[in-house]
């Protein structure tokens, strides 16, 4: 059939929902396209019009709308045909030439399999749909037929096409409800990628379908008789076993080709929804169900719109598996966020919720893509959306939320907003205080209970789920360091200018900028941040600061320390993410402690008598003095070795010592025994040395204890 025939079937196909202006509009498109690529040619050998042609046709059979419609006609012309975007806003208007530039953009992406380039484009796809959803519908479509005419390509190209399409396309165009697209590009690309695999379970599944015929065909006309019987109306079709999905299925769950295939599959349509729960009392009665395997996707909608009663039941010695749905619930489910625009002018409530699920999900998108620092995150981030094994859960007003499986309390109060899940500080499940890190279950009921002040755990990273979860997490720690690296930074650099008479109020601008250039960073709170940081000496930028920018050199290059104040800084344990306690000696409120800075991370306190801590003169020069504050009432760790005979209940003896000197046990371990004797190491948190003094004073009063001691590695 020529181009020209098409282009009239294609009219043809577009008058059952569009008029005859709009028509025509699209003609036009198709014709400017002609002329624009004439003389191409695809590596099929045909016309390059063809293609344009091909995405519009796969577009219609979606019911877009027209300007979709003449993107598709236009979407290679600003690039293989060198026509600028402001020719074609003069002939078709500024909303077709925005969608044609933006699936050109898509187009010129390229997904290597390096991950930097990779995360890179992605975020340029997810702005590309923030503009405008339909941009991704057409691009779609252009990797539809791409796909489908993949087989006179270079073997590179179509591996690395087939990999793109699998591991971007397919889950977007999931993610965006539409079904039927979906599993089309990744049946072509499991064949594309492994074409031997394909073959043989293609040829298994034919063989199977043969043989199982007759027991199908009874299946489905029980199923008939039954409805009839009840007087309901409903069109009953057989479900088909995609080639990637039965791949996913042998490889990931590990089932047998024979497991997959023996459960017959069969989707009912019927007219509104209360036939799909009268169908479902129908089917019910026929054969018994499966307990556990019905789904009410009506009233609980997938994240991407899917709706359907799903049941199993058990009949004529095999599994069958039902979908129940009603006609626009169908066309929902294959086409998804294309079904919006089918239904554009009689929109329902379905339709509505479906466009409102997509925008918020781009909008997340969007956020993550704000907050994320680079465009790995990002895509990390966005993984796991574009994969989500839905759970549901509800709000304590009974309002369902859609997260993905294995979604904690934490996700869960992200979901809800950004600062609920900043200040959560637990959280009670189906009304019974729960764990914060908790994989959350379909049907429970979830309620945050936050405080004015709290911040986010650096420990919830290693939990969470969700991409908004972990971007918002890191955005706040990210926040938080800075401003604690300011801080610690400015105190050792004042410290360390008191040092030199000066202080930094004192420094003339000139002086402070010379620094600031010499050190290479953006500005004075940058250098100072890197001092808090561990990244520079505050004496250095001290020296640097008090003996100027001619004095910068030797300063930089001098060995000989000097400049440093003797007076301690103040600490208090609570200081966050910057000031840490060493795991060696486990300093406590009383002990002479120091500081040591460590790179990027901050302050780490030692006891000073501590092992680890420098032995030359320049090194411990280095260390910062301290003094514990006033009033602590945190908790610290020290670890005792305890020495005592073995007798019957003596570690229970230690344990209501350790409890009656008001301690808390972390840990305890049996270390080294015979028959007469044993040594016990226990973790306790007291909050400071006058208690610590307490509980040794309690543990040793116990008549069996022969000797106890703090232990300091």
């Amino acid at each position: 059939m020529s181009a020209e025939a098409k282009v009239e079937g294609l009219a043809k196909e577009l008058s059952t929902y569009l008029d005859t202006n709009r028509i025509n509009q699209v003609r036009r498109a198709y014709y400017y396209a002609e002329q624009a690529h004439e003389g191409q040619m695809r590596k099929t050998g045909d016309r390059y019009i063809t293609h344009p042609l091909a995405v519009a046709y796969i577009l219609a059979d979606l019911r877009l709308d027209h300007q979709s419609l003449m993107a598709a006609m236009l979407h290679d012309v600003i690039e293989d045909t060198g026509i600028p975007k402001d020719a074609l806003a003069e002939q078709f208007g500024d909303d077709v030439a925005e969608l044609v530039d933006g699936v050109s953009k898509l187009t010129q992406i390229e997904f290597r399999t390096r991950a930097e380039a990779q995360a890179e484009n992605f975020q340029k796809m997810t702005l590309a749909m923030a503009r405008d959803i339909r941009v991704i519908l057409v691009k779609l479509a252009d990797r539809l037929h791409n796909m489908r005419t993949l087989g006179p390509m270079p073997y590179e190209k179509r591996q690395r096409i087939a990999t793109e399409t699998l591991d971007i396309y397919a889950p977007i165009a999931n993610r965006l409800g539409m079904h039927s697209i979906c599993t089309e590009l990744e049946d072509l690309g499991f064949t594309s990628l492994y074409p031997m695999r394909s073959k043989y379970i293609s040829k298994a599944v034919d063989k199977l379908r043969g043989s199982h015929r007759e027991i199908i065909e009874e299946i489905r006309g029980r199923l008939q008789e039954k409805l009839e019987e009840r007087g309901l109306p409903g069109r009953i079709l057989g479900r088909e076993k995609h080639l990637n999905s039965i791949y996913n299925k042998m490889k990931f769950k590990q089932k047998s080709f024979h497991e997959i295939m023996d459960v017959y599959a069969f989707r009912i349509i019927t007219d509104t929804e209360d036939d799909c729960y009268r169908i479902l009392g129908a089917v019910h009665s026929l054969y018994k169900p499966l307990p556990g395997r019905f789904k009410d996707y009506i009233a609980m909608p997938k994240a991407n719109g899917y709706q359907s009663l799903h049941t199993t039941l058990f009949g004529m010695h095999v599994n069958i598996e039902i979908q129940i749905r009603t006609e626009e619930m169908e066309h929902i489910a294959n086409n998804g966020i294309a079904a919006h625009w089918m239904y554009k002018n009689e929109p329902s409530s379905v339709t509505t919720a479906n466009q409102a699920r997509v925008d918020r999900w781009v909008k997340g998108l969007m956020e993550m893509r704000e907050r994320a620092d680079d465009s790995l995150e990002f895509i990390e981030h966005v993984k796991v959306d574009l994969f989500p094994d839905e759970i549901y859960v509800f709000t304590p007003k009974g309002k369902i939320m859609e997260l993905p499986s294995g979604a904690t309390p934490v996700d869960f109060a992200y979901a809800i907003h950004t600062d609920i899940g900043n200040a959560t500080v637990a959280c009670r499940i189906n009304r019974n205080l729960g764990s914060l890190s908790q994989p959350l279950q379909s049907g429970q009921t979830v309620e945050v209970i936050t405080a004015p002040g709290a911040r986010p755990n650096p420990a919830w990273l290693s939990f969470v789920v969700t991409g908004k979860a972990r971007s918002s997490i890191r955005h706040v720690l990210k926040n938080q360091k800075r401003a604690e690296s300011l801080e610690l930074g400015k105190t050792l650099l004042k410290k360390s200018l008191k040092g030199f008479s000066a202080r930094l109020s004192e420094i003339s601008d000139a002086q402070v900028q010379a620094v600031v250039n010499h050190n290479q960073v953006n500005s004075l709170d940058d250098l100072i941040s890197d001092i808090g940081l561990g990244n520079r000496m505050a004496y250095l930028v001290a020296r640097q600061l008090v003996t100027g920018a001619e004095g910068i050199e030797n300063a930089a290059a001098s060995r000989n320390i000097q400049g440093g104040d003797r007076s301690p800084v103040t600490i208090s344990g609570t200081e966050g993410l910057l000031v840490r306690f060493a795991s060696c000696c486990k300093p406590i409120p009383g002990d002479p402690v120091v500081g040591m800075m460590d790179s990027g991370k901050g302050m780490v306190i030692h006891s000073d008598t501590c092992s680890r801590l420098p032995e030359d003169d320049e090194g411990r020069a280095r260390l910062t003095h301290l003094k514990w504050a006033k009033d602590i009432t945190n908790e610290f760790s020290v670890e005792l070795r305890v020495e005592l005979e073995r007798q019957r209940g003596v570690i229970a003896e230690v344990a209501n010592a350790v409890a009656m000197a008001d301690g808390n046990i972390e840990r305890i371990n049996v270390e080294d025994q015979n028959a007469k004797f044993g040594i016990v190491s226990l973790v306790v948190h007291v909050s400071g040395r006058r208690h610590l003094a307490r509980v040794m004073r309690r543990i040793r009063n116990i008549r069996a204890v022969t000797h106890i001691n703090r232990v300091r590695h």
